[in-house]
């Protein structure tokens, strides 16, 4: 069994930002969640539209934010602002990014695993296993504790602009994507990323018990 190294802490950052980049594409994508909140959050009441032109409006929402979506963005029945406009930009500009480093680390991820497996070196699995459950841990904490101000710190650091500051009025849109959706976005890529820490933690202890390995001590630490 190979001993702890602090390479290992460089491919639980890998897999980390795998998960992470992974979790959010999938959130993106995964339309059933909105589509219960819709009755959940009574988004029909709040907002004043029908079920059937809020469907539409998001559908067209998401169908943008894709990187693989080529022109501009329509709104089916809303009008929108020219910031408004700019700030779903920003946001698809994101998400491609998200699309381009799930891809990268994915590759990355594969050909560790690879070349780990051929070493008979499984240490990074449960390093990984912890780098991975530690930030999405440390990111519910922060949004039990105040979600509002984690929503608003986010967007601080993601944006340079206001944009993301609707008016109702001139972007109705925002009426049919009240916080709390949001707040459930955020915690399904948290429950995703916890999954795919679990997932290492699982090979990892078939790997061990595969190959018979036994625990081995660096400092306190026994792998």
């Amino acid at each position: 069994m190979k001993r702890f190294k602090i390479s290992d802490l460089g491919i639980g950052v890998i897999f980390t930002l795998l998960f992470i980049s992974l979790s959010v594409v999938f959130t993106i994508n995964f339309r059933p969640l909105y589509y219960l909140d819709i009755n959940v959050l009574n988004i029909e009441d709040t907002s004043g539209y029908t079920k059937e032109e809020i469907l539409q409006n998001y559908d067209a929402l998401i169908d943008y934010s894709s990187p693989f979506y080529r022109g501009e963005l329509s709104f089916p029945t809303f009008p929108a602002s020219a910031a408004g406009i700019i700030h779903f930009d920003e946001v698809k500009d994101i998400f491609t990014f998200f699309y381009i480093l799930g891809a990268v680390t994915l590759i990355a991820g594969i050909c560790i695993m690879i070349y780990k497996h051929r070493k008979k070196d499984f240490t990074y699995l449960l390093v990984s296993s912890v780098t991975a459950i530690a930030l999405p841990l440390i990111i519910g904490l922060l949004l039990f504790i105040d979600f509002d101000k984690a929503f608003l710190v986010f967007h601080k650091l993601f944006f340079n602009n206001d944009y993301w500051l609707f008016d109702p009025n001139t972007d109705p849109v925002i009426n049919i994507l009240p916080d709390t959706f949001f707040l459930h976005c955020s915690l399904l890529i948290i429950l995703l990323v916890l999954l795919g820490s679990i997932t290492l933690l699982v090979i990892y202890i078939i790997k061990r018990r595969h190959y018979h390995i036994k625990y081995r001590k660096t400092g306190n630490l026994r792998f």
